[in-house]
């Protein structure tokens, strides 16, 4: 046991179980150990290390230890992950080895080298699934068109890999325990592959250990979320968690017997009195004792008090160096402490290196990968308490002022070799650095930004960017120039990360007032009197409108940016915008719509800076288009159309690279073939986008909605009425987590459906879906997404019929009837179907006039869009293979 480590035998104990369980083939587990700082968690950690590796007999198994670094850990995406990777491939195979080995050289010799970069050299098929996202991220950010939960998929699947790659590089050696020592600085991109990871430890040989210090679990903040994360995986029993306590008297006196043989008996009491167990204090006061103290010497009450009384012992030189040092971080270089004092270098390491041999408050030290090149020493304080004391020791304007020469210091790096680990620690000292540094700090951190969400995927990271970046910008003066160009740009990348969360709500999970957000941004665009800017910041505020205020006020918004993409001329913001546009309208006025997607498709086949520039923006723009004037053209009756149309838009999209947008086509070409009778070819579609999305991984709106349609499809044919109930409970569970608005009312209307299709007259199912009619009818009556509106209070009319409510059921129809005359034909609406339901309730009530006009009224419908088929087979199809249309012609019953 090494010296100065005592006790924690109940600790040590579970250590090594979780040893055993691996050499026995058990199976991993996961252990995290949880106190404030300073009471012994990463000594425990490495005294089992060296346990491990002084132990007898032939290795077993194998630790591999990695450590969050503090200030830049939350943001260095894949950090602790990528770090493990390259320690555990040291050991593989020579010829696999050497992948690893280049990918440690290249860090700081001029080489630099991205985390997603790395790890996609290391991980097989990793690369392809980064090169696709990163691809749709960016048109997605260029276009601010595509909702994010269509690049969700590509983040999963990017964690699915590196966790796959990671047990690979683990199945090729021995049992392995994986250590992360605070945890509580780890990055969101880790903790979504630590979250797989943990899931996978039972059927593996690997465990792993984790340390978290609590300070700061319990105030808003990052470390908070991380507490929320391990609370999380033990209620799931994916870990268990252990809190270490302040050592006990009989502990106190092993270590002060280690430390000082011979201290009278009665130093350990007074110890253990004065620190209450708290191990780097009773480290810090026996630094301080000495035998002609005796037992009664007067140990300083607090912390601060050692350190301070350290500190006088030092020239008020060597203070100041301190000082500084502790200003770039608990590790810091000498090299920095030079540019910022404007002191020698020679002098500077001479002064630390007598510092650290003469006074305990520094030790030599690594220096961290991105500094591992340069011409300085590297230092650590002692303890990160030790530091925090020591820093604290400047005023405020000192501290902003250490902070902005460290930045500059940082910065001299040649461009090609700042690393994202020096990009960080230039941007965290630029965020202390006070009023002169904010608008470097807001470009640093958009910058950051972009990077993360492009390059790794990792949109939480790039998220807190984007809040620095609007929190220098708002703090710069009024008028200060491009302070409003980067409030707009931050907002809109803030917003479209955070798109998926919106759920409805003005405050997505604790975060900004994103109509707030988005009107301030719209006024910042007007003031920067650039057209290109202003139109994007329209067509974002209609976003946030469609989530917080609905469909109607949204539509002034967007309507607005086509105006002023016309005004400006240029072509690509007017297609984008029209785009949007009319994919939006026709949610309300079918007809707009169609018009707005035929004359953005025009413009597409006759401008070459549109459908000769390739531009993956303009590509991604013109797929949603064409899907939408594909499903437009079906809701308005042109079956036949919409048909060639689809098909041959998912036969191109198949041969695309990124098929991003395959689901959404293949959902419009079902309900075409549906809508067409054609079950099979509807069926087929459906499983193909599902098998696509679960090739792919992650939760998705657009496969929970096709796994609703494919689930109404099933229980429609009376084939399987358990699939169909699985199937739509777990898409509507996967709507629920993504929430993507339009699509919400949809599934829970497909939910209400299928259990309306298995329910009797009475019944769990039956209720269930009233429940659910219900909760769409009040949800709609705010969104504004009227054709869901519609179709909920059609289905709770034929609820309300089964249960014998007929005069309830009556209300409904006639409130479905009232609003489709106002609004016309829908979108994902069948107006003939919402006309036959309510002929029967009205017939029912004995109304009969008015059902056999509703029921003409249906007949025409279904018969215009007949008249529409020039295939004789699909024309017979269409009228006698749908159920609905046998049944409104009068030749059979509908289902139910």
């Amino acid at each position: 046991m090494p010296i100065g480590f005592v006790d924690r035998v109940e600790h040590m104990t579970e250590l090594r179980s979780v040893l055993a369980a691996l050499a026995e083939g058990r199976g991993g587990q996961a252990l995290a150990f949880d106190s404030v700082s300073g009471m012994g968690k990463s000594a425990l950690l490495r005294a089992f290390e060296a346990e491990a590796v002084v132990s007898p007999g032939p290795a077993r198994y194998r630790i591999v230890s990695t450590r969050c670094q503090p200030g830049i850990g939350p943001d260095l995406m894949y950090g602790p992950v990528l770090d493990l990777l390259l320690k555990l491939g040291e050991e593989q195979e020579p010829k696999r080895r050497g992948v690893f080995r280049r990918m440690l050289g290249a860090t700081g010799q001029g080489v630099v080298r991205s985390a997603p970069e790395v790890l996609s050299a290391i991980v097989p098929g990793l690369g392809a699934v980064f090169t696709l996202g990163r691809e749709i991220t960016e048109a997605s950010l260029d276009s601010g068109s595509m909702p994010f939960d269509s690049l969700l998929p590509f983040r999963h699947a990017a964690a699915l890999r590196i966790v796959d790659g990671l047990l690979e590089v683990v199945r090729q050696g021995p049992p392995t325990v994986l250590v992360i020592d605070d945890i509580q600085h780890i990055d969101e991109s880790s903790q979504f592959v630590l979250d797989l990871l943990l899931r996978k430890l039972p059927q593996e040989q690997l465990a792993v250990v984790l340390s978290h210090t609590s300070d700061g679990a319990y105030a808003d903040g990052r470390e908070s979320k991380v507490e929320s994360l391990l609370h999380r995986w033990a209620s799931e029993g994916l870990l268990r968690r252990r809190t270490m306590r302040g050592l006990p008297q009989d502990a106190i006196a092993e270590l002060v017997a280690q430390r000082h043989p011979a201290a009278p008996p009665a130093l350990s009491h007074r110890l253990a009195e004065l620190t209450g167990g708290h191990a780097i204090f009773v480290t810090l006061c026996l630094d301080e004792w000495s035998p002609g103290h005796g037992a009664d010497v007067a140990l300083p009450p607090t912390l601060s008090r050692v350190v301070e009384e350290r500190l006088r012992t030092l020239t008020e030189q060597d203070r100041a160096l301190l000082v500084t040092g502790a200003a770039q971080g608990d590790v810091f270089l000498s090299g920095t402490v030079a540019a910022v004092t404007g002191l020698s270098h020679d002098v500077v390491m001479e002064r630390l290196r007598l510092i650290a041999r003469d006074h305990r408050l520094l030790v030599p030290e690594e220096p961290p990968a991105w500094a591992r090149w340069e011409a300085a020493d590297c230092y650590r304080f002692e303890h990160r308490a030790l530091w925090s004391v020591v820093y604290a020791q400047q005023s405020a304007e000192q501290m902003r002022s250490r902070h902005a020469r460290i930045a500059v210091a940082l910065s001299q790096a040649r461009p090609e070799a700042t690393s994202l680990e020096r990009r960080l620690e230039i941007a965290r000292h630029l965020r202390q650095g006070g009023p002169a540094c904010l608008a470097a700090s807001a470009d640093a951190h958009f910058a950051l930004a972009r990077d993360a969400a492009t390059e790794g995927l990792s949109f939480a990271e790039a998220e807190r960017h984007c809040e620095e970046v609007i929190k220098a910008t708002r703090d710069l003066p009024t008028g200060t120039e491009g302070r409003d160009r980067r409030f707009v740009q931050a907002v809109e990348l803030l917003l479209s990360l955070t798109e998926v969360r919106w759920r409805g709500q003005s405050r997505p999970a604790g975060g900004p007032d994103i109509d707030d957000l988005a009107a301030e941004a719209e006024a910042a665009a007007r003031r920067c009197a650039e057209p290109e800017l202003a139109i994007r910041a329209t067509l974002l505020r209609g976003k946030t409108l469609l989530a917080t205020q609905g469909l109607v006020p949204s539509l002034v918004k967007l309507a607005a940016a086509v105006e002023l993409a016309e005004e400006h001329g240029d072509p690509v913001a007017l297609f984008v915008a029209r785009v949007e546009y009319g994919r939006q309208v026709s949610k309300r006025r079918l007809a707009d719509g169609l018009a707005q997607l035929r004359e953005a498709e025009r413009m597409y086949a006759s401008d070459p800076r549109l459908g000769g520039s390739g531009e993956p923006v303009l590509q991604h723009a013109r797929n949603l288009g064409e899907m939408q004037l594909g499903i437009t053209l079906f809701d308005s009756g042109h079956l036949i159309e919409a048909l060639t149309r689809l098909t041959r838009c998912v036969a191109r999209l198949r041969d695309e690279p990124l098929k991003a947008e395959l689901p959404i086509a293949l959902n419009y070409l079902a309900q075409v073939h549906v809508g067409l009778g054609d079950y099979g070819k509807a069926e087929e579609a459906l499983r193909e986008a599902l098998d696509f999305e679960a090739d792919r991984g992650g939760d998705s709106a657009w496969h929970a909605y096709n796994a609703a349609l494919l689930a109404r499809i099933v229980a429609q044919r009376s084939e399987d009425p358990v699939e169909s109930r699985r199937l739509i409970a777990e898409a509507w569970a996967e709507t629920e987590r993504t929430w993507l608005a339009n699509l919400v009312p949809i599934v829970r209307n497909l939910y209400a459906e299928v259990l309306l299709d298995d329910a009797g007259e009475y019944g769990e199912h039956l209720d269930a879906a009233e429940r659910l009619a219900v909760a769409t009818c009040v949800e709609t009556r705010r969104s504004g997404m009227v054709r869901s509106e519609i179709a909920a209070h059609s289905l709770r009319s034929r609820i309300l019929v089964r249960k014998g409510d007929v005069e309830g059921a009556e209300e409904h129809a006639r409130e479905a009837l009232r609003i489709l005359d106002e609004v016309g034909d829908m979108p994902a609406l069948r107006t003939e179907e919402v006309l036959y339901h309510s002929a029967l309730v009205l017939s029912a009530r004995g109304s009969e006039d008015e059902a056999r006009a509703l029921l003409d009224r249906a007949r025409g419908a279904v018969l215009r869009k007949a008249d529409l088929i020039a295939d004789d087979a699909m024309r017979e199809r269409f009228l006698a293979g749908v159920s609905l249309n046998r049944a409104i012609l009068g030749d059979g019953e509908v289902d139910r």
